[in-house]
């Protein structure tokens, strides 16, 4: 292994969660409003039941209110529906999220779009999409926005002119993350596992994303000689050495290959994960004081 730089997204978190408290205090102090995110589950997935409730206590520790709506796998697709619509036309409620994956007999798409714009925090309605893609102030996913905060702290801002390949094409990270350095004026590939000649492609890029959610896919010598590698990938693999029926996770890029030849890379797990909550408070933040008419705060 070389001396690459480890990017720690879990120090990084929690800087950008201490910036939001700040602004949250602000807002209370300033203007009397305190932002609230609303959660929906629907059903009882155990993943879901972990990550709702670790929202919610990072959302109070930043000083913000945090409601959640547990609601039963068998519940109607049109209650789901009249629950939103009351989300959006109460001012208290600044942020709406609905916890993915929902029952099958749900539709995904007509959910997501049913949540006001400017409350879509998770920032997957097509809206807030077209607003990202078109160069206008939008409410962005959190992962790739995490991923674009990382990477301009670890270039001092500076990403113009980069080479970046992103390794997936998925509406949450792979789309809104080429948008995303598109904006910073990268030249941008996307790239995905049906893609020609994949390793060279991923050869030529200054940053390389990996999202693609095959577990160490991406191996060493597809990464450029000084190369930025961000690993999205969360994957959970057998891990005999630890025991019969024992599992880790690994990213979507083979650590120890990579960082060979990377001039920085981040782990799995304590890379971009921890930044995806972080960045969903700053949505929040960023949110209340859309709906309020204040200037948002550069977080």
């Amino acid at each position: 292994m070389s001396d690459a730089k480890i990017i720690d997204g879990k120090a990084f978190a929690a800087k950008l969660r201490e910036r939001v408290a700040g602004e949250v205090a602000r807002l209370v102090s300033d203007h009397g409003i305190k932002p609230n995110l609303t959660v929906i589950l629907v059903g009882e997935d155990p993943a879901s039941q972990v990550y709702v409730r670790n929202k919610g206590t990072q959302t109070e520790e930043a000083g913000m209110t945090s409601v959640t709506h547990k609601l039963d796998a068998s519940t109607p697709e049109a209650a789901l529906l009249e629950l939103i619509e009351s989300l959006n036309d109460d001012p208290a409620c600044h942020g709406i999220l609905v916890q993915l994956p929902l029952p099958d007999h749900i539709d995904e798409s007509k959910v997501l779009a049913a949540i006001d714009p400017d409350k879509d925090v998770d920032g997957f309605h097509v809206i807030n999409v077209g607003r990202l893609w078109t160069g206008q102030s939008a409410l962005v996913p959190c992962t790739p926005y995490g991923c674009l905060m990382m990477l301009k702290e670890h270039f001092g801002g500076k990403l113009s002119g980069k080479r970046a390949l992103v390794l997936g094409r998925s509406n949450i990270v792979g789309k809104p993350m080429a948008a995303l350095l598109l904006a910073e004026s990268c030249t941008v590939s996307i790239a995905h596992s049906r893609t020609e000649d994949l390793p060279e492609r991923c050869r030529e890029a200054d940053i390389l994303v990996a999202a693609v959610g095959r577990p160490e896919m991406v191996r060493g010598d597809w990464v450029k000689p000084g190369a930025v590698v961000i690993d999205v990938g969360i994957n959970r693999v057998p891990a005999p050495e630890k025991g019969e029926g024992k599992t880790r996770l690994v990213g979507d890029v083979n650590f120890a290959e990579a960082a060979g030849n990377a001039s920085a890379i981040t782990p799995v797990p304590g890379g971009v994960g921890p930044m995806t909550i972080a960045c969903l408070l700053r949505n929040t933040v960023v949110a209340a004081c859309m709906q309020n008419g204040i200037d948002a705060p550069d977080i």
